[in-house]
């Protein structure tokens, strides 16, 4: 017999996988479904979350990818792998599968990630190729031992569009108001990767003060959608902080 718990931790599930596969809901609301269902984690979870990458939203697919890299569970590779493959998907959303098969860095994605580490789409090789780099790495060596530096100096780089989005991530993740300007120039450069644009945005928001809010608004109609909703979602996570901060 199940216990009460179970019974609700079961409706969730359901309830957040409807609200995350609904097109009709809005944006935000589908991604704190998503949050809900990564922390959740499970098979069950997994399914929920890849029953959306079926969505018109690249953004979402691409932080559908990103939260099952972040589970690191194997169970989700199968998915994974065949969004890779699948040339119909935006490369942005194929390129973050990629990236979460080398999260989850189980060896059997080797053969998969190889075949595409030659891929005519750039960022779609190079993350292959990162992706094989951190497989072989974790399973020869699990000790990680990061340097710092001037991590804001990557997203200066004319050169490689993948390495400006991993700084940005990295940015966001460290979530220093340092580098509020180099974010905001790559978020103003019209002509930029829209990639690594709306990594600039997440990172921002992931800042998260006034300043940050100001800027994001000015894009919530950038003519990239990935932008768009990246702004859109950024705001979310900034006025639901504000308010947590309040009481």
């Amino acid at each position: 017999m199940s216990s009460a718990p179970e019974i609700e931790q079961s409706d969730i599930l359901i309830r957040m996988g409807s609200i995350l596969n609904s097109e009709m809901e809005p944006m935000k609301k589908r991604f704190r479904a998503l949050f809900t269902l990564r922390n959740l984690g499970g098979h069950a979870a997994i399914d929920a979350i890849c029953e959306s990458f079926t969505s018109s939203s690249a953004l979402l697919k691409h932080e559908l990818a990103y939260c099952l890299g972040q589970m690191g569970d194997r169970y989700a590779k199968p998915m994974l792998e065949q969004v890779l493959k699948d040339e119909n998907q935006e490369p942005i959303v194929r390129h973050e599968a990629a990236e979460a098969l080398g999260a989850i860095a189980d060896p059997s994605a080797i053969s998969v990630l190889s075949l595409y580490k030659n891929s005519a789409i750039k960022e779609i090789a190079q993350t292959c190729e990162l992706a094989l780099q951190r497989i072989e790495w974790i399973n020869s060596s699990p000790e990680v031992c990061l340097s710092n530096g001037d991590t804001t100096i990557g997203l200066e780089s004319d050169g490689s569009a993948l390495l400006r989005h991993e700084v940005a991530f990295v940015l966001g993740q460290l979530a220093n108001p340092v580098a509020m300007d180099v974010l905001q120039r790559r978020l103003c450069k019209m002509d930029e990767n829209c990639m690594v644009r709306h990594e600039c945005a997440e990172a921002l928001g992931a800042i998260g003060n006034l300043e940050c809010r100001r800027i994001l608004e000015q894009f919530l109609q950038d003519k990239e959608r990935v932008v768009r909703e990246s702004c859109e979602v950024a705001l979310d996570i900034y006025f639901k902080l504000c308010k947590r901060l309040r009481f």
